[in-house]
Formats: structure tokens, C-alpha cells, sequence
């Protein structure tokens, strides 16, 4: 999140309009402009700084930008169960002096606060007690508070208060009266507590002051029975929301539980338990089969084979031995090993990981602006009719008890918990899901934005294929062994892919030889008193060796010894097993496909081919990628590797990193980072964000026209208190529970 501060902002009119500009730069998602205290916080996935500096000036000319700098601390808080109440507290904290920038993630149960070191005593101590205020019981730590007393007191109490409940229905007179009222009375005792309280702050929209007034005037009517039920019901359908929501939490945090919170470093000699975060660069810790692997590093001794499930969700064992690098998260399975650090804590695979997905929710969804916006005139426009209702209807013939009677059932409906907490529900728990299976997105507004995609285009190499050359065959056949067994010679010392597959194709031992590099044309290797040419047609022309150009699809490499052209490999990178499935799927969505590529066009014609994509665009530099990405009309994602394709990642409508476990730059770069090579994870993408968006659509849809169709019942006299209840509550868990099944699925 970007900080600005806005020195000399003194217009409310213009610091709507400066939101409202900045909001439209291309990567940025959300703005919000702080009249009050001249502060501006940015969602960003670009570098314009210099561009909102710019439109500010344009609007307020004598405004002074500053850009904050501000380390980010980040706290759990517990015992929050209402949505619109974490909004509301949000706001309350942003209008803290010395905040530079505040978020209170409901889903996550996490604040995250952006403010100076030395302020952070005084700055935590004011955020404790607008809590207090506001929402009393709710804490905030640094640790996850066990919930479980808690949880046996909300149910010791449903209990004793239903039981109350059902045994007031068999009584009459005043013996009903007090058994009803003392099961109303405790059932509903922290409700009218927190509604009361909520008056002295102002806050007379919040469920708790709705459902108060609601159940009052149910017992003004006499109706006790209704009120002391309208409580358990709602207190019911609260527990069991918050128990979904819940559920939902510990799925996600079940995923990211992927590093251990010590490990045991070797120190002069002796094995120390050290905090994760203590550890630097350059020590060597000690891994045993059945642990997490704490840091991202090398191994200097031991083998065995890693379970890097919870990272890639692929279950295959990946095999590792001296030399090779390990990512913090993998599981060690079989053997003994002693790993040297190469990144601290805070820059290891497993948090790059954390923190994408426990920062996902930041970036909101339209459907989800659209909730937030929707939830701050729905529930004031309907407390109004509520009230006209009571009023109107004595003047219209009706009895004063009926006025109040359909105004309860109003005011029971009116809240807007259902719409406020499901919507983020939906798009959090689809993160969730894909995040267990190696897919990490970087926010619902990602998700959104895949679920519109029309086409996606794959780089080439390493994404649709290997990587790997393979010999294809060589020409004229009659010379293969003397051609493939001059070409390893003189290609013994490369590492290049095309000198590997030829080494592979022909293994020698190593002889004693002289090698020339020839810059983009290939090597000139003095064996004894012959010389090699292994090359492209250039290298053996520039020699005096006559070469015909073969016409044959693949990469071409010329073999020449002296001044006689031996003959021709051609190596050809293999496809990958899944992507003739990849394009299908995509083409059963709708969906099309192309290819954009380094390679010659002739090499990406063939593959178009043999893959049936819709485009294919050869000798593309970086830069040319960028541009056919811009030409496209319609909304494209391109799946590359995430570092040399970084600028068109950038620039596309959604990037997707393939293979990227451990790759800075394509976490930095891209939208979605898969976290393995498996290609078909980019359908299984779009097609969680199609779901997610259904999902989100449905709770939308379904809640709003059940409340309207309550509403109008209730306005008619047809819906009592109980079926305003579930208007309410009923319909909130239906939500959740639609939600947080896209959590289980596949």
C-alpha cells in the first residue's frame, strides 16, 4: 500500500475529485483521500508516484505531496464477529495521529498498522482504547488467542436460554412473563449492552441497536414469547455463522502453516534451537526427516526427498542432494540433511507466500466495493420506512400495535451483515482453495478480473514446452554417429541447453580439446590437429565449408570438421504432456489461445500446429511481447516464467508466473504465480474464478431479493418476527455456508 500525505489539502470537493482521478491510473485499485487528515492511501501494483503527484497538482496547485515510509506491524485480534463493526473500527482508526496507513482484515482476524517505530506505543495504546469503546471484548495480540472456554460459555448459555424458552410456551399469565423475560434477558443481555453503548458513539444503524429496538417493542406488544425466541434464533444463527466463518479461517491458516517457529543451527560446534528470525545468512541448520524446512538455502550434506506439497500442491517427492537449493515449507521425508541459509526469515520462500495470501483480501473486488458502498444507505433507507410504517399506518385505519409490529419485522431485516461479510467470504475462500494447490493470486480484484478473461497467450519456451532439447534426428542419416560424436566433443565444456541434449544423446569421456566461443554463432573446438565447427549455417560459411540451409522444422546445429560440412542436428524442445489438454480446455470455456515466442517463426508455426492455438507470433523480443499483448481487443492473460517475461506480465489484464517457487521477479511481476510447472493449473484458475464469482453473485442476488421480498411482506402485514429472523440471520449463514464451500472443492 502506498502512503501519500497531502500537506494544504483544505477542500473536500477536491480531495473527492483527486480520489476519484487516481483511482483511474492503470494498476491502481483502490484510492482513498482523508479530508480530515490530508492523507491519501493507494492500492497499487504500479510505480505512480510521479503520475499522482501530478493530478493532485492539477486539482489543488498549492498542495505539498509527501510519501511516507512507514514500517508495518502487524497484530491478531480476536473475539470480532461482525463485519460491518471491523468497517466501522477501520475508519475509527484511521483518524489516529502518527497512523500513515491502517487495515483491519475481518476474514483473517488480523490489523496490520503502517506507522514510525517510535510511535507505535503511543499509536497502539489509542487503537486499544477505540476498541474498548467500541467493541468491548474484542482483544488484540501478537499471538492467536484460544477461543475454546469461550466457545463451551456460548453454548452453556443457547442452552439454558432455549430450555427457558420452551417452557415459557406451556405457562400462562405472570409466571410466562418472568420465565420468557429471564430467557430473553439472558440470551440477549450482551446485545442490548453493546446496542446501548453503541448510542453514546453514535451508532444507531448496527445490528446490535436494530434487534434491541425489534425485541423491545415485541415485549411492549406482550409478545414475550416472540421476543425471547427472535433472540435465540438470532443468537443462534450468529453462533453458527461465526463458527463458518471460522472454519473458514483455520482452512486458510491450515494452508499456510508451513514454516516452523525454531530451528537447530549448528554453532561452534554445538546443535542450538534458535527463533526463526534470529537466524542470518550463512549459518547452517540441521534438518531431520518429518521436519519443515525453516529457510530457504543450499545443501552442503546429506540426501533425500522433499514432500513440496504444501508449496506446489503436487504430492510427487522431489529428490535433492549436495549442491542443490531448498525452499523453506518443503517437508523433509527421508533423510538426514544440513542446509547453508541463504535468505533471512523475512525474505524466505514460505513468507513471500504468507504474505500474499494474508494480504489478498486488500485488494477488493468490484462486487465487494459495490457491498461496502451498497450497506451505507440500504440499512438508514430501511430504519426510515420502518419507522414511516409505524406512523403511517394508525393514520391509514390500523391498529398503533400493528404499525409497530410490521416496523419490527423491518427493523429485524434491515441489517446488511449477510451481503457485508459472504461477498469477501466468496473471494477469500477461493484464494484459500487455490493457494492449497501451489496457486497463489494476489487479490480478489485478480480473481474478478480472470473470470472476464477471453483469451490467454503462453510464452513458449518452458511454459508450453520443457525447456529441454531433445536430438530429433540428424541429416543425412548415414553420418549420425560421426556427426553427433564430433558436435559432444567439441561441446563437452557447454552448458548450453542445446550442447546438453547433444551430449545426452551421445555420451564420451572427456578429451583433451581448445575451445573458441564465436559470439551467436556457435564454437570452434581444436582436437588434435583437427578443427570442429559446431554451429549455426554462418559459423561453417565464414570457414569455407559450403553448407545447403536444411529446411526442417526444429533448432539447427551445422557440423564441420576441417573444411568438410559433416551434416545437421536438429534438436527440437519438447511439449509438455498437458498442453494439448490445456488448449482444449480453454477452447470448452470460450476461452482463446495464442503463442508469443523468441523462437523463430517457422518453430512457432509448427507448434501452433501441433497445439491448435489461435495465434502464434515468433522472433518476439520483451518488447514485442508487450506490444501484441496491447494489440489484443479483448481481455488477455499471459502465462510466462515470470522473469525474463516480466515487462508483458506487467502489462497484461492478468499475468500468470509458471514455475516460479522461489522467483522474485515473478512474484513481484505477476497477478498469479503457480507454483509448479503443472500448465493446467491455469484453466483450474479461471475456472475457481468463474465459481468464485458465481458464488459471489449468488449471495448478492439471493440475499438482496430475500430481504426485499421480507420487506415487502413485512410492509403488508404478511411476515411476522420470525420470518424477518430469517431474513436476517438465516440468510447471512446461508451465504457463508455457500461461501465457504468453494473451499472444498477441487
Amino acid at each position: 500500500m502506498l502512503v501519500l500525505k497531502l500537506n494544504g489539502l483544505d477542500c473536500a470537493h477536491c480531495a473527492k475529485k483527486i480520489e476519484d482521478e487516481v483511482s483511474k491510473i492503470e494498476g491502481v485499485s483502490q484510492c482513498n483521500v482523508d479530508f480530515i487528515s490530508q492523507k491519501m492511501q493507494v492500492e497499487t501494483t504500479a510505480d505512480c508516484i510521479e503520475e499522482i503527484k501530478k493530478i493532485v497538482l492539477s486539482i489543488e496547485p498549492d498542495v505539498k505531496v509527501e510519501v511516507f515510509q512507514s514500517p508495518t506491524f502487524r497484530y491478531r485480534i480476536s473475539g470480532l464477529d461482525c463485519a460491518n463493526c471491523a468497517s466501522k473500527l477501520e475508519q475509527a482508526y484511521q483518524k489516529i495521529p502518527n497512523v500513515d496507513a491502517v487495515h483491519l482484515d475481518f476474514l483473517n482476524q488480523t490489523l496490520t498498522i503502517q506507522t514510525q517505530q517510535e510511535k507505535l506505543p503511543e499509536v497502539f495504546s489509542k487503537i486499544v482504547e477505540i476498541t474498548n469503546q467500541m467493541e468491548e471484548g474484542v482483544e488484540i495480540t501478537s499471538e492467536q488467542i484460544e477461543e475454546e472456554s469461550e466457545d463451551q460459555r456460548i453454548i452453556y448459555r443457547l442452552l439454558i436460554g432455549a430450555c427457558l424458552f420452551l417452557v415459557g410456551l406451556f405457562l400462562q399469565g405472570n409466571l410466562k412473563l418472568v420465565v420468557e423475560i429471564f430467557a430473553y434477558l439472558i440470551l440477549g443481555y450482551d446485545v442490548i449492552f453493546k446496542a446501548v453503548k453503541n448510542i453514546g458513539h453514535g451508532q444507531l444503524f448496527d445490528e446490535h441497536f436494530l434487534m434491541s429496538l425489534a425485541t423491545i417493542c415485541a415485549i411492549f406488544l406482550q409478545e414475550y414469547s416472540e421476543a425471547a425466541g427472535v433472540m435465540l434464533f438470532y443468537q443462534i444463527g450468529e453462533y453458527f455463522q461465526d463458527k463458518a466463518v471460522d472454519s473458514s479461517r483455520k482452512s486458510i491458516r491450515s494452508l499456510l502453516n508451513l514454516r516452523p517457529d525454531t530451528v537447530t543451527v549448528f554453532e561452534q560446534g554445538k546443535r542450538i534451537v534458535k527463533p526463526l528470525e534470529t537466524v542470518k545468512v550463512g549459518e547452517y541448520i540441521e534438518v531431520l526427516p518429518s521436519e519443515k524446512i525453516g529457510l530457504d538455502g543450499e545443501i552442503v550434506e546429506g540426501s533425500t526427498s522433499l514432500d513440496t506439497s504444501s508449496l506446489t500442491g503436487e504430492s510427487k517427492p522431489y529428490d535433492v542432494e549436495v549442491g542443490d537449493s531448498v525452499q523453506s515449507g518443503c517437508i523433509n521425508q527421508t533423510g538426514r540433511i544440513v542446509v547453508r541459509v541463504t535468505k533471512i526469515a523475512s525474505e524466505s520462500t514460505v513468507s513471500k507466500i504468507l504474505e500474499l495470501v494474508e494480504h489478498a483480501q486488500q485488494n477488493k473486488a468490484q462486487s465487494e466495493r459495490f457491498i461496502t458502498k451498497f450497506s451505507r444507505y440500504y440499512t438508514p433507507i430501511v430504519v426510515t420506512l420502518a419507522c414511516l410504517i409505524a406512523l403511517l399506518l394508525p393514520l391509514l385505519g390500523y391498529e398503533v400495535t400493528e404499525g409497530i409490529r410490521r416496523a419490527c419485522a423491518f427493523l429485524v431485516i434491515s441489517c446488511p451483515c449477510a451481503l457485508v461479510i459472504s461477498v469477501p467470504l466468496s473471494f477469500f475462500a477461493g484464494i484459500g482453495s487455490l493457494s492449497k494447490h501451489g496457486v497463489l493470486v494476489k487479490g480478489a480484484n485478480t480473481l474478478e478480473a480472470l473470470s472476464k478473461i477471453k483469451q490467454v497467450i503462453f510464452d513458449k519456451t518452458g511454459t508450453l514446452t520443457t525447456g529441454a532439447f531433445v536430438v530429433d534426428t540428424v541429416m543425412p542419416s548415414e553420418n549420425q554417429d560421426e556427426v553427433l560424436k564430433y558436435a559432444s566433443i567439441a561441446e563437452q565444456y557447454s552448458t548450453h541447453p542445446l550442447a546438453q541434449a547433444i551430449k545426452q544423446s551421445y555420451p564420451i569421456t572427456k578429451q583433451d580439446i581448445a575451445i573458441e566461443q564465436v559470439a551467436g554463432k556457435g564454437i570452434i573446438a581444436h582436437y588434435g590437429t583437427q578443427t570442429i565447427y559446431v554451429g549455426n549455417r554462418k559459423l561453417l560459411l565464414e570457414h569455407g565449408i559450403e553448407v545447403d540451409e536444411a529446411k526442417v522444422n526444429g533448432t539447427l546445429c551445422y557440423v564441420g570438421k576441417d573444411q568438410s560440412y559433416l551434416g545437421c542436428i536438429v534438436l527440437k524442445d519438447q511439449i509438455k504432456e498437458n498442453a494439448i489438454t490445456t488448449i482444449q480446455r480453454l477452447k470448452s470455456l470460450q476461452i482463446q489461445s495464442g503463442i508469443v515466442s523468441g523462437d523463430d517463426q517457422t518453430i512457432v508455426s509448427h507448434l501452433q500446429q501441433q497445439l491448435q492455438v489461435d495465434l502464434a507470433k515468433g522472433n518476439c523480443l520483451p518488447q514485442d511481447k508487450v506490444q501484441v499483448i496491447q494489440q489484443q481487443k479483448q481481455p488477455t492473460a499471459f502465462v510466462g516464467d515470470g522473469v525474463n517475461d516480466a515487462p508483458v506480465l506487467v502489462t497484461s489484464e492478468v499475468g500468470f508466473a509458471m514455475g516460479a517457487l522461489g522467483s522474485d521477479a515473478a512474484i513481484e511481476a505477476s497477478d498469479v504465480v503457480i507454483m509448479d510447472d503443472d500448465i493446467e493449473k491455469v484453466v483450474d484458475t479461471i475456472e475457481k474464478s468463474k465459481q468464485v464469482v458465481n458464488v459471489a453473485t449468488q449471495n448478492i442476488v439471493g440475499a438482496i431479493v430475500v430481504k426485499v421480498i421480507i420487506l415487502i411482506l413485512g410492509a403488508l402485514g404478511y411476515a411476522n418476527m420470525w420470518m424477518a429472523i430469517f431474513g436476517d440471520t438465516g440468510v447471512a449463514l446461508l451465504c457463508v455456508l455457500n461461501a465457504i464451500r468453494l473451499l472444498k472443492n477441487k
